[in-house]
């Protein structure tokens, strides 16, 4: 499966820096930072701003099994890189 890595840094509520990939099966812009903002309110980062300067579409790549199975079942796949809640 070839899927679409949206680069995507955000400002906590703290004011510490969110850097993450929403990676999803879409290339639409709009969608990731759907999947973005979703994400963040589960983590209890709901007003978040999340526009396309945060997200950005970054390169297309093929992914392991388990990611395409989480893509596949929520549309999404959120990779965390620095100061993302656990």
């Amino acid at each position: 499966m070839q899927v679409h890595v949206f680069d995507t840094y955000v400002k906590a509520k703290d004011g510490h820096t969110m850097h993450f990939d929403v990676i999803t099966d879409s290339k639409d812009p709009q969608k990731a930072i759907e999947y973005a903002k979703k994400w963040l309110s589960e983590m209890g980062e709901g007003g978040a701003k999340v526009t396309t300067e945060e997200c950005r579409f970054c390169h297309s790549e093929s992914v392991p099994d388990e990611i395409e199975i989480e893509i596949m079942t929520n549309g999404f796949f959120i990779q965390k890189m620095e100061g993302c809640p656990s």
